[in-house]
Order: structure tokens, then C-alpha cells, then sequence
């Protein structure tokens, strides 16, 4: 973990180098598991780098009442959808009885809409004793990354690593309870947002991430006569 400032120029410069610092990992024969969308195309270039399976992790964050952006829990998805309760935030808001229950219905649909978008008729892949490498853009305040490596670590994979090229000190520390191994490029204490630390911080496309997914999924080409 580097407790410093860096900027990177995309998303892509991002992956590769993220991709150097976990070389280590390429003998576990991992699977990485991405955050869309703005994980996928970092979590492209570290799946290259190391040979592994890519996928795309469905989290979505369940908003508090008038306060869409701030974050009272999070459904992550898989075989049976996992809701993970900030039980402060929860206490602090107080929402109306019914509302986690539709907040999550709603997000539900949107991860249905996303999972047949990204993956086609695909299933979700099995981590249960592979090494994960969870890898996304940047962390801001944690609150996503939290329920994922919660709803991944029930799903009992052998190793758990979270993989990102910039995040604060304090939620790293936080998030180093839940994982393995936590790989973070750079960590400065003035954090504000992560794209800060990006000169091409655009948003990633369903296209693009579509387009990564398949290109990571292509068996590789046959060498040249």
C-alpha cells in the first residue's frame, strides 16, 4: 500500500500499473471480479496482465430518503441477492418502514438489467475457493466496495484481494478488515473525489463495458504461421 499522492492519465494507464503491483497474484490463477462501470476497464488490464477470468461484480447502493448519493445500504448480486445495511447511516436517517424493502426491489431490476446486458444468458461465476481479486476505479467513502467484499466473502473464496489505483488511508484501513490483502496504488490524506486523480476521468459506456467483457472472454488468437 503506497501512502502517497499519484494521478494517472485513464482508466487503462490506471489498470496496467495496478496490474504490475499485483503480478504476485498470477500463479494463484485468479479470477477478477470488476465494479461497473467504471471498474471494468481497470479491471481489463489486470485480468490480461495475469491471465485470469474477468466478470463484473452487480452492486448497487440503496440511497436514503431525498439523499439518493448518500448510501444506507447496498444489494449485491448473486445466487440468492445479498442486502448489507449501514446500521449508522440507517439509525441516522431513519427511513420509513417499507422503504429498504422497495429501495431494494427497484435496485434489483436495475441489477437484472445490467446482469443481461453485461453477461447475456451467462451465470454468475462460482468464487468458492478461488482467489478474487475485487477491483474498482477508485473508493471514495467505501460504502459499495464494503457490501461487495461482505457478499463476496460469503460466498467463502480461498483468498480475498480489493485491487484499486487510489482510495483514502482511513477507508483502506477500514476495508483491510474485510479482505485478504488490500492493493491500493496511492493513497493521499487530501483525497475529495477520485477523479481527481485522474486527467481522463470520463464516464465508462455499457458499450465499452460490454466490448471489454467480451474481448476478455475471446479465446486468444492464434499465433502467425
Amino acid at each position: 500500500m503506497i501512502m502517497s499522492a499519484m494521478r494517472f492519465r485513464d482508466r487503462t494507464e490506471a489498470g496496467r500499473r495496478l496490474a504490475e503491483a499485483l503480478a504476485r497474484y498470477r500463479d494463484a490463477r485468479p479470477i477478477v471480479l470488476a465494479l461497473p462501470r467504471g471498474g471494468v476497464p481497470v479491471a481489463f488490464e489486470v485480468a490480461r496482465a495475469l491471465a485470469a477470468p474477468l466478470d463484473v461484480l452487480l452492486v448497487r447502493k440503496i440511497g436514503a430518503p431525498g439523499y439518493p448519493e448518500l448510501g444506507i445500504g447496498a444489494v449485491i448480486d448473486g445466487k440468492d441477492p445479498r442486502v448489507v445495511l449501514n446500521d449508522s447511516v440507517m439509525r441516522e436517517v431513519a427511513p420509513a418502514p417499507g422503504y429498504v424493502e422497495a429501495e431494494t426491489e427497484r435496485q434489483l431490476v436495475e441489477i437484472e438489467r445490467r446482469r443481461r446486458l453485461y453477461r447475456g444468458g451467462r451465470p454468475s461465476p462460482s468464487v468458492a475457493g478461488r482467489t478474487v481479486i475485487l477491483v474498482d476505479d477508485g473508493i471514495a467513502t467505501g460504502g459499495t466496495v464494503t457490501a461487495a467484499l461482505q457478499g463476496l466473502a460469503a460466498a467463502q473464496p480461498a483468498r480475498l484481494v480489493l485491487a484499486v489505483p487510489v482510495a483514502p488511508p482511513d477507508v483502506l484501513q477500514t476495508l483491510s478488515q474485510l479482505a485478504d490483502d488490500v492493493v491500493c496504488l496511492s493513497a493521499p490524506h487530501f483525497f475529495g473525489a477520485v477523479g481527481r486523480f485522474y486527467e481522463d476521468f470520463s464516464q465508462t459506456t455499457d458499450e465499452e463495458v460490454i466490448r471489454l467483457l467480451a474481448e476478455a472472454a475471446a479465446p486468444p488468437a492464434a499465433p502467425a504461421a
